[in-house]
């Protein structure tokens, strides 16, 4: 690492202010700080010191996504072969799928990344961190046989129109990541859904007879209740769904590292999970449909829930800042998440729509969370005046 660092300072004034390749400064920049901590530092005024940068805190999150990532990977595996009635031992499944979603990563970071890098050099600006889990997220939120062209196609709108638009990174209103999948989901219906879209190959063989490669949420679309899946399959993840969602003990264990950490909010999750299983309680009450019926923990465990509060639902750029903000934005997340895919069965997901809605909503939370406190301390000030 030593002969590296050494390089990289002896061309790095090529890369500077009146060097040959001055103007892929923000380039240079990118590939020295992935590699090496920034060494520039704070010589006066008063600063806030932590030991988190940007760096830091998104090289968590992709160590928190990787049991997930890499479950999927076997799970893409097992699906298929299961679909065809053979047996493959673990290395051969994994093995399999980690060969079907590489691609689908590659497509999404070269895509993106390339977005990024020209627009930090028309700007002038630095290249940010932030991609690096947006590019990783992209491939774990789509179902398997998704085209490439249409991965790249939806990141690249993710990357331009959700965050470049906005001002870049920490600048974006909505989760980049979910606007791809929105964008897939809308202008290319019939690659996301249908059973076809979640199992490696089923388009392209028929599945043995007995097999279904239909998600938890469409059979319960469908009022097919007998067919969801056990509890224990639902947590395990031994599923048909998008590559990173369908195991939730992968899941929880990324939650755990975010929350140890420090750097995924714990109240909005908690507060998402109370409000999901709230919603879940009141329609097992009102049982107009079988749908209702489910049970909430159930409901909980279907789909994208679990994974949409943990790794969505906490992006510290586009959810409530404020500590009662993160309850009250939480709690919605998970109220709505329940709400639409019940009452619209038509769209059996609702996590997506849920989070992007609270994402445009989340600064006006903030905004009247802080006005009542404004006007709880103003009242105080003046009583204790009057006293």
């Amino acid at each position: 690492m030593k002969s590296l660092r050494n390089y990289l300072d002896k061309i790095k004034p090529r890369f500077q202010k009146g060097g040959k390749f001055e103007k892929l400064q923000s380039t240079f920049e990118a590939f020295e700080t992935f590699l090496f901590v920034p060494n520039r530092v704070t010589t006066q005024g008063s600063h806030i010191r932590d030991a988190l940068d940007m760096k830091r805190t998104m090289s968590t999150v992709i160590v928190a996504l990787i049991p997930a990532l890499l479950f999927g990977m076997w799970n893409t595996g097992y699906q298929y072969y299961l679909s065809r009635g053979i047996e493959a031992g673990f290395w051969a499944t994994f093995w399999f799928g980690f060969l079907k979603v590489l691609p689908i990563i590659v497509v999404s970071y070269v895509v993106g990344l390339a977005i990024e890098f020209v627009f930090a050099q028309i700007r002038g600006h630095e290249v940010n961190e932030g991609f690096l889990v947006t590019g990783l997220l992209i491939p774990m939120i789509m179902p398997v046989n998704i085209p490439l062209w249409m991965v790249a196609v939806a990141t690249a709108f993710a990357v331009i129109i959700a965050k470049e638009a906005f001002g870049g990174t920490g600048m974006n209103v909505f989760n980049p990541a979910l606007v791809a999948r929105a964008f897939i989901f809308f202008a290319y219906p019939a690659q996301i859904t249908g059973e076809k879209a979640w199992v490696a190959g089923l388009n392209h063989h028929a599945a043995i007879e007995g097999f279904s490669g239909a998600t938890p949420l469409s059979q319960a679309a469908s009022f097919s209740l007998d067919k969801i899946p056990s509890l224990n399959d639902l947590f395990y993840g031994f599923i048909p769904g998008s590559i990173g969602e369908t195991s939730k003990l992968a899941i929880l264990i990324g939650a755990a590292i975010l929350i140890i950490t420090g750097i995924g909010s714990w109240k909005i999750m908690l507060s998402a999970l109370i409000g999901g299983l709230g919603i879940g309680f009141l329609f097992n009450m009102i049982g107009a449909n079988p749908y209702m019926e489910i049970s909430p923990l159930t409901q909980i465990m279907m789909g994208s829930f679990l994974f949409g509060i943990v790794f969505m639902a906490t992006d510290p750029v586009t959810a409530a800042q404020t500590d009662t903000g993160k309850y009250i934005y939480g709690f919605l997340v998970g109220a709505f998440a329940i709400t639409i895919r019940v009452l619209n069965p038509a769209y059996p997901e609702g996590t997506m729509l849920s989070i992007l809605l609270m994402n445009v909503f989340a600064p006006l939370i903030d905004h009247y969370v802080v006005e009542a406190n404004i006007r709880k301390r103003t009242k105080r000030t003046v009583q204790n005046v009057n006293a």
